[in-house]
């Protein structure tokens, strides 16, 4: 019989175990079942619920359970549905009835509820820190090519001359906001829910601070009904993780064209690429491409936790079970991607020339000749109006802009001097742009200098 199997008079259909059990992947809650049930009756042998004996019993057999689950000598059996019961089961194996005063003032509602918080505190932590490695990949290769050009792309049509670095630190600042998200989110799955009960609390004279306290909460939960019903910290978790990935399909985005024949602009380690299994030639981007795809995955998570728990009444209900499929995958999809995009980026290689070739265009120093003008005093719609019908002009006579005389310019710029036939330097363009979060050498190199210096290089 089930350890909540009084109430019953029959056994449970094995149809209906197979379906409710979630022991195939909540096992992987061990290490924090055991971390809270080790705390909880350190506090009941306190507040003198259980003997001091027994707390003493229990806390030693639990750390003889995590040894064997550890060492894989730990058997599960899904007639047991989830890891919480499988841990007190052991305890009342080894310990008789005494094991079972494990349970005393708790349900497995507050109990998956404080055990998922310490499992995803932790998780939390290990991404912050996997998240800071990214960037630091990401400022390396940007450190080693500080004066790069290449073209910047709107609509992805080429737009203006830009610093390679400067590209690669925006991603680093995307990282820094998911970084400071997850650090926020941190925050509020920090928060104590054990001793809520199924619902109400308890009748015993528990001390929720004392456990809050040896186990490094910040707070208890105020509301006993809504702690056992939480899952926003959850959600709020996979929003960040869906957040970070979007931003790795981004880059992803841009590394797969900069490798294409097309813009031929780095090359990726043949580590992190694969080949065709009927064209020889190919050496395709996959990682990113997978990228892109797993990304979908993590956003499936997201919709999955939002829509599990839209229809919800108070308080636990078990269709909270199914959270943690949607966590775990989100959270393993993510941590993969933090694995394999870092030693990507740093092994990535540039070729800086077809970069720059492709900065020369001298349309896109289009913007610098109206900004020139409104340097002379020309209102800056009006200097735009009159770039744009030079550049039609060009066209029209099958001219690049840096090919006509400066008496063609004047015929759409009257204002133009021979210095405005000066203004098609790709690297020269970059160099004016020194504004705060500019692309001009000097304010990358400050961003650099910034970024070393807060990632701890």
């Amino acid at each position: 019989m089930a350890l909540w199997g009084g109430r019953f008079s029959s056994e449970t259909r094995n149809e209906v175990t197979q379906y409710s059990e979630s022991i195939s992947f909540d096992q992987r809650l061990y290490h924090f079942d055991i971390a809270g049930s080790k705390a909880h009756v350190t506090m009941l042998a306190e507040q003198g619920i259980i003997p001091a004996e027994t707390a003493k019993a229990i806390r030693e057999e639990l750390d003889r359970i995590e040894r064997r689950i550890d060492a894989g000598e730990f058997r599960y059996d899904i007639a047991m549905e989830d890891i919480h019961m499988h841990i007190e089961s052991a305890l009342i194996e080894a310990l008789g009835a005494e094991g079972a005063r494990v349970h005393s003032a708790r349900s497995r509602n507050d109990q998956v509820a404080l055990d998922i918080r310490l499992y995803l505190r932790s998780e939390v932590d290990s991404l912050i820190a996997e998240l800071r490695h990214f960037q630091r990949a990401l400022v390396a290769q940007a450190d080693a090519h500080p004066r790069t050009v290449m073209p910047g792309f709107t609509h992805l049509q080429h737009a203006q001359p830009v610093l390679f670095a400067h590209h690669l630190l925006a991603y680093v600042e995307m990282l820094d906001r998911d970084a400071e998200r997850l650090a926020g989110c941190r925050e509020r799955i920090n928060v104590m829910p054990l001793g809520s009960g199924a619902i109400a609390g308890s009748t015993l004279p528990i001390n929720r601070e004392r456990v809050c306290e040896e186990l490094g909460f910040s707070r208890v939960t105020r509301n006993s009904m809504d702690a056992v019903a939480d899952r926003d910290f959850a959600i709020e978790l996979v929003s960040d993780l869906a957040i970070f990935a979007m931003h790795t399909s981004r880059l992803s985005e841009d590394l797969i064209l900069w490798c294409s024949q097309e813009f031929d602009f780095i090359e990726l380690d043949d580590a992190f690429c694969t080949g065709s299994s009927l064209m020889p030639q190919k050496k395709n981007p996959d990682v990113c491409e997978l990228t892109r795809g797993k990304t979908a995955r993590v956003y499936g998570a997201l919709t999955a936790l939002l829509t599990m728990c839209k229809g919800l009444p108070l308080t636990y209900n078990r269709d909270l079970q199914e959270d943690k499929v949607a966590i775990f995958d989100a959270l393993d999809t993510v941590k993969m991607i933090l694995k394999v995009y870092p030693p990507m980026i740093e092994t990535m290689k540039l070729k800086e020339e077809k970069m720059l070739a492709a900065a020369s265009d001298p349309a896109l120093m289009a913007t610098d000749i109206a900004e020139k003008l409104v340097e002379l005093g020309v209102p800056f719609r009006t200097a735009h109006h009159r770039v744009g019908a030079f550049v039609k002009y060009c066209r029209e006579h099958g001219k690049a802009l840096d090919e006509v005389t400066l008496g063609e310019m004047k015929e759409t710029i009257p204002e133009a001097t021979p210095e405005f036939l000066t203004l098609f330097d790709p690297v020269a363009s970059v160099a004016k742009r020194n504004i705060t979060g500019g692309t001009g050498f000097e304010q990358v190199a400050k961003q650099l200098d910034f970024w070393k210096k807060s990632l701890e290089f």
